[in-house]
């Protein structure tokens, strides 16, 4: 028990200074800036990288009446081909990676070599499934219907659509799916 409580004041003690330094920005700055840093939508990693000519921070700007004009459907239309090369890429790796074996002699070693494919295995499994979703959402991007949730019709949202581009439900139907899911199972 000693080591859970050390471990929590340790990961406290680490969050604390960022918190700090949040508050101390959000107390010193005017009012105007104070909303700024409070209502700003988290990006993505790749908030600077352009996709059609447009970055993330661009794409958040454009008002509500353009959702899901031809600029932001070939925003996105790139980003999934990004995503799609990614995955093929990563692929490619792990099938030169497998047949680089080398025989492990040592049973320790290669059990851990047996564990560290298995988990590359799994990895590629799950990207196998995205890059199915991937190819889903390109064919929904060239019919134009993309960016609308499939069970209500209503927009999904630039933010959500940046941080997870093959989304196809609004937060509130996958929470209701979600809710389902887990009241009935599968």
């Amino acid at each position: 028990m000693a080591t859970t409580s050390k471990a929590k004041t340790a990961a406290t003690a680490k969050a604390a200074p960022a918190a700090t330094v949040e508050s101390s920005v959000a107390k010193s700055a005017k009012p105007a800036v104070k909303a700024a840093v409070s209502a700003a939508p988290a990006l993505s990693m790749n908030s600077g990288k352009k996709y059609a000519g447009l970055t993330e921070a661009e794409l958040l700007k454009q008002p509500e009446s353009d959702y899901m004009n031809k600029a932001q459907l070939a925003f996105f239309r790139e980003k999934l081909i990004e995503v799609r090369d990614n995955i093929l890429h990563n692929a490619t790796d792990t099938g030169e990676h497998l047949r680089d074996t080398e025989v492990a002699t040592d049973p320790s070693d290669r059990a851990t070599q047996e564990e560290e494919y298995t988990l590359e295995l799994r990895t590629r499994d799950r990207e196998r499934k995205l890059l199915k979703k991937v190819d889903k959402c390109l064919l929904i991007v060239d019919d134009g219907s993309f960016g609308w949730c499939e069970e209500t019709g209503e927009p999904i949202g630039l933010p959500r659509l940046i941080a997870r581009p093959t989304a196809t439900l609004s937060i509130e139907a996958q929470e209701r799916r979600e809710r389902m899911q887990k009241l009935f199972g599968d």
